[in-house]
């Protein structure tokens, strides 16, 4: 008999014990929740030749943007490509693939391909998901989910998940009304879902409504931070909230506790860890030795070269700390990566670089050379990953550096485009005021 996955998706090489590691890792990635990598590997351990077990364990490392990472993702590749598979298998082997030598866009499409041929495909609509939010590709964040949602209904196992990214694709294409309702729909399905929960988090930081993003947190607190692996991220929105109400004392204890309390060494973390951290620099808040103890485990990560979104955030955590080698390691290392063949030498040459040079530019004062370089790349500053609400940072780090330049048309014309964009949001009025001020004199 052939075993499959909950949508009658074959699992060739499987067996019935193994079938339910690998259902269960699934289970915790869609929710983000527990140890998917202890699941996969119990399955593998049952069933050496399940190939999708290895697929799965190879996208959870390959999507980690660790460079260490990489090289399990590579073994996971290699240990997948022989064993006996069907087309929709191979077509994720060869996937996982692309990804593990750093080709995220050939990887995307195959995957895309792959759930226009195969919609209930759970894993390559969530792999290419988050594929599409490592590129930054805010439309295949909606248009690769909103292909397959006909063929799902509610009642199905994993639905939420399907929800919840339908949800976050709407949010970063700018329709914020359906993606609450989306997101709250996820929500209501299984609330530990903290990818769901995070978007609709997203809709609220767009839409300035701070009291209500708070709100949202703390009604569903236990069910996004139990066991859950996207807990920093959701605890970085909470404190996004704060931040923009101006409630300092409110966004230093978060850091201080669930976003970097146990000081994390995971990349992931310690993007959310420096992006909170330059906003209060930005407004000129003394954080205390909270840069040294972070750079401090950025500094063994300056060589990766493999994610220039990560080098944008280690460069704040260096300028944060004052801390020059690593800053200079690190853009050697990025000079390096753009003549590489893979898809990060893109990254880095077009934003990542550019951006890694501001923030270096901005903690040495040299304001007109932080608005030089950012001012071109704001366009095109989604392909190389990340939120909306994430890639605010280059932003506001735009208008800090042309107020504090003095340069009154520039400052004045970004405070008004962001009160345009965010007319509810304290942070706006402020940035206006201030605009004004360098008006009258």
């Amino acid at each position: 008999m052939t075993i499959t996955d909950t949508s009658g998706l074959a699992l060739t090489g499987a067996s019935a014990s193994a079938q339910t590691h690998y259902l269960r890792g699934l289970s915790e990635l869609q929710r983000f929740v527990g140890d998917p990598v202890g699941s996969v590997d119990l399955a593998i351990a049952e069933a050496p030749g399940f190939v999708m077990a290895h697929v799965l364990k190879g996208y959870l490392f390959g999507l980690a943007t660790e460079r260490e990472a990489m090289v399990v993702a590579r073994a996971c590749h290699e240990a997948a490509l022989p064993l006996v598979a069907t087309a929709r298998e191979q077509g994720h082997v060869m996937a996982l693939g692309h990804l593990a030598a750093g080709r995220w866009h050939e990887a995307s499409r195959v995957l895309e391909d792959l759930t226009i041929d195969f919609p209930l495909d759970a894993l390559a609509l969530q792999a290419g998901h988050q594929m599409d939010f490592f590129t930054g590709n805010a439309r295949m964040l909606r248009d690769r989910i909103g292909r397959a949602l006909p063929a799902w209904d509610r009642a199905m196992p994993g639905c939420h998940a399907i929800l919840g990214m339908q949800a976050f694709g709407l949010e970063e294409t700018g329709d914020y009304r359906r993606a609450e309702q989306f997101g709250r729909a996820a929500i209501e399905l299984e609330p530990r879902d903290g990818w769901a929960q995070h978007a609709v988090a997203h809709v609220m930081e767009m839409q300035s409504r701070q009291r209500d993003g708070i709100a949202w947190m703390h009604a569903n607190k236990d069910g996004w931070t139990r066991e859950s692996f996207l807990q920093v991220h959701n605890w970085w929105h909470l404190a996004l909230f704060h931040y923009d109400l101006g409630e300092t004392e409110a966004v230093l204890a978060l850091f201080d506790g669930p976003i970097y309390g146990k000081r994390s060494t995971l990349s992931l973390n310690m993007v959310d860890a420096s992006a909170i951290l330059w906003r209060l620099h930005l407004g000129g808040i003394d954080v205390g030795d909270r840069w040294a103890q972070l750079a401090a485990n950025w500094a063994p990560k300056a060589a990766a070269g493999n994610y220039a979104f990560n080098d944008a955030h280690a460069m704040m955590a260096f300028v944060g700390a004052g801390l020059e080698a690593p800053a200079g390691t690190l853009l050697e290392t990025q000079r390096e990566a753009m003549q590489a063949g893979d898809d990060n030498a893109g990254f880095t040459r077009d934003v990542g670089h550019p951006v890694t040079l501001a923030v270096k530019a901005f903690g040495e004062g040299n304001y007109a050379e932080t608005v030089r370089l950012l001012r071109p790349i704001r366009a095109v500053a989604h392909s190389f990953g990340g939120s909306h609400a994430q890639r605010d940072v280059i932003d506001l780090t735009l208008i800090e550096a042309a107020l504090r330049d003095g340069n009154t048309p520039l400052a004045r014309a970004l405070t008004a485009e962001r009160a345009l964009a965010r007319p509810e949001s304290p942070l706006s009025t402020l940035f206006m005021q201030r605009a004004s001020t360098l008006d009258a004199n």
